[in-house]
């Protein structure tokens, strides 16, 4: 039996479960505070105006002080259609719940207690994940997220880093630091909450040595979980006018396919590979054109690394930095 190259989300799951186990993406109106005047003001760079929510997601809203009836409504219609797909489609038995587009924190503590326990209402979920920036992290808050593991949740937190380089933050327009992120990072870690670290290649001004750089930094932490990306140029973004003006450009298959297995063989082995590339609509984004879907790259990843010899762990070292 050939050992696989790389410790896959879809291998962690069926250790985990033994059975088909599908996200249900949900928007339930976080903003982020990096829009300070709603959803439809800028934010980072290279975030479009649907904060990387799932095609099925359709709440426009801000968040309510409460869940009121519409967002109890927009919630229970999107969890409704992503079931009957994931059970269609994949035949999917166990479901976990993900709060995916914007800055899933972005509340006080009783309002995401409240928009938590509606949504895990309305289906029999095993995980609780939510997304969201480190700067929308406090005690209060994660001690609440904390709570979740008594009720038998798992519970994952997926942070975003995209660059330990400053200056990139600044650049991109992140409004946070790396320092931010220690500590928010720190303060999961403090309660045993599952961490996975948001990982762009290909942001302006960055190549493979302030790549190798993040990645190293991101090996160090040991964590959980680690989602890389792809940068996209969607055209509702301020990073398009960049792109028309010939500063900036996206990675090509090629490219980003070498990145990614550098990482991955710098990554340690019970780190979970829970992403390879980005994902947006192609006539919603201005590049990259013609990159490879999903599973395509998946096996295009694989098979590239088994004829290499390559495997997650091999770069692997405590001193990375």
């Amino acid at each position: 039996m050939i050992k696989e190259p790389f410790h896959s989300y879809g291998s962690y799951l069926k250790k985990i479960y033994g059975a088909a186990a599908f996200r249900v993406g949900i928007d339930a109106g976080f903003s982020c505070p990096n829009r300070e005047h709603g959803r439809e003001s800028p934010g980072c760079s290279y975030c479009d105006a649907f904060g990387a929510r799932a095609m099925y997601q359709r709440t426009e809203g801000a968040l309510a002080d409460q869940v009121d009836e519409n967002l109890k409504q927009d919630i229970a219609v999107q969890t409704g259609k992503a079931v009957e797909f994931l059970k269609k489609r994949y035949k999917a038995q166990m479901l976990l719940l993900y709060f995916q587009a914007f800055s899933s924190t972005y509340a006080s503590a009783g309002e995401l207690r409240a928009v938590y326990d509606y949504a895990l209402s309305l289906q029999d979920y095993k995980e609780l994940i939510v997304s969201t920036r480190p700067d929308c992290l406090d005690r209060e808050i994660v001690e609440l997220l904390a709570s979740y593991k008594q009720r038998g949740l798992d519970v994952w937190v997926e942070l975003g880093l995209q660059s330990s380089n400053d200056e990139t933050l600044k650049r991109v327009n992140r409004g946070h630091s790396v320092s931010d992120f220690e500590a928010a990072y720190s303060l999961l870690n403090d309660y045993g909450i599952k961490t996975a670290v948001h990982l762009i290649f290909g942001l302006p001004g960055e190549g493979g040595t302030e790549i190798t750089e993040t990645c190293r930094y991101t090996a160090s932490l040991n964590p959980a979980g680690v989602k890389f990306h792809n940068l996209h140029i969607p055209y509702n973004s301020s990073l398009y006018d960049d792109f028309l003006q010939g500063r900036i450009d996206a990675l090509t298959t090629e490219e980003h396919l070498e990145y990614v297995i550098s990482a991955i063989e710098m990554m340690p082995e019970s780190t979970v590979i829970m992403r390879l590339t980005c994902d947006s609509r192609e006539d919603e984004r201005a590049a990259p054109k013609g990159f490879l879907k999903k599973t395509e790259f998946y096996n295009l990843l694989r098979t590239e690394m088994l004829k290499r010899g390559a495997f997650q762990g091999r770069l692997y070292s405590n001193d990375l930095v």
